[in-house]
């Protein structure tokens, strides 16, 4: 039998290239979420409340790896229902992962959960590895702790190896996500710096994302935490002036802290996306020998840029339309 990768929020951004990229190295896929709305289509689906116990439990007896990306977007409005969700869907779904491992007969080896980035302070002044690492204070520091509280109280059998993954802004070239959200504003003139500019930026690229995965999965004593970035932190002010550039737009208009906070509201969304500075040092990756791609933030979006959606990333580079092959140095 083909091992098996069970993945939690299937139906997410993360979780379509995660089920497509273990479907086309031979695994068997079972891609687990509320509903199909989403679902790329890569293994079998099944369904799951994130709450209650379910058929989708036996798909994890004997499973290779379990990634769980499960959790309402924090991309709203912090109102008290929303808090709500955003912090009770990461509890719930996390702690009923925990108990369908402990029934299995043969548990899974390891286990995957998502974190964040976000758990460390707003950092302008020295990077925050997962050795020294202060966390912040507010809403979603908050979240992300107890979301790793309950991550790691949940006691499995000792074959399960668990790793939280803080993972840092995920860059692909795909509707609806920042990378698509940043195009948007500078094409439109507004790519200007973002409140002082100075906030850091944690990214990762899509492809250094999924490697990375691979990466964790093959280090047999690798567990804890990890911080899923790059190794490159540019500020806001530096990330705009690359996404500028890329899209040869020679201006943007810059953005006052009070006008991010009219639009956040126009939008529902909160400003904390954009302006607190996430300085999440990847040295744990670093020190295990791990090798990004894409390490250089300019040469990232270079690379998105040069194919759009999922379907072209995972197209084969030779198969590729020459036009987007040649701006792929070192792809070819």
């Amino acid at each position: 039998m083909k091992p098996a990768v069970v993945i939690f929020g299937a139906n997410g951004f993360l979780g379509r290239y995660l089920a497509r990229h273990y479907t086309r190295q031979g695994y068997e896929v079972v891609a687990i979420a509320r509903h199909k709305r989403g679902w790329s289509g890569d293994g079998v689906f099944l369904e799951w409340d994130g709450r209650t116990l379910g058929p989708w439990a036996l798909a994890l007896e004997g499973a290779e790896m379990v990634i769980n990306l499960a959790g309402r977007s924090v991309n709203c409005r912090y109102d008290e229902a929303h808090r709500r969700d955003i912090l009770e869907s990461r509890l719930a779904s996390t702690r009923i992962i925990g108990q369908a491992i402990r029934g299995c007969r043969v548990p899974p080896k390891l286990w995957m959960n998502s974190s964040t980035a976000t758990y460390y302070r707003h950092a302008e002044d020295a990077p925050q590895d997962e050795w020294r690492g202060e966390p912040g204070e507010g809403f979603s520091v908050d979240v992300a702790r107890r979301w790793e509280l309950a991550f790691f109280d949940e006691m499995v059998p000792g074959e399960t190896r668990k790793i939280a993954l803080r993972t840092g802004m995920v860059l692909a070239n795909e509707p609806e996500t920042v990378f698509e959200v940043l195009r948007g504003l500078v094409r439109a003139g507004l790519g200007g710096t973002m409140g002082k500019g100075t906030q850091r930026v944690s990214w990762i690229h899509i492809g250094d994302f999924l490697r990375a995965i691979d990466f964790l999965r093959h280090e047999q004593f690798m567990d804890g935490v990890v911080n899923l970035t790059a190794p490159e932190f540019p500020t806001n002010a530096e990330l705009m002036r690359h996404f500028r550039e890329a899209a040869g737009m020679p201006v943007g208009l810059p953005a006052a802290r009070w006008m991010l906070e009219i639009g956040a509201k126009v939008l529902r969304t909160e400003t904390e996306l954009v302006l607190k500075s996430r300085w999440a040092d990847p040295r744990r990756l670093r020190e295990a020998g791990f090798r990004w791609q894409h390490g250089h933030i300019a040469e990232a979006i270079a690379d998105l840029r040069a194919h759009e959606g999922m379907e072209e990333f995972f197209r084969p580079i030779g198969s590729r339309a020459i036009g987007s092959r040649a701006w792929l140095p070192g792809r070819i």
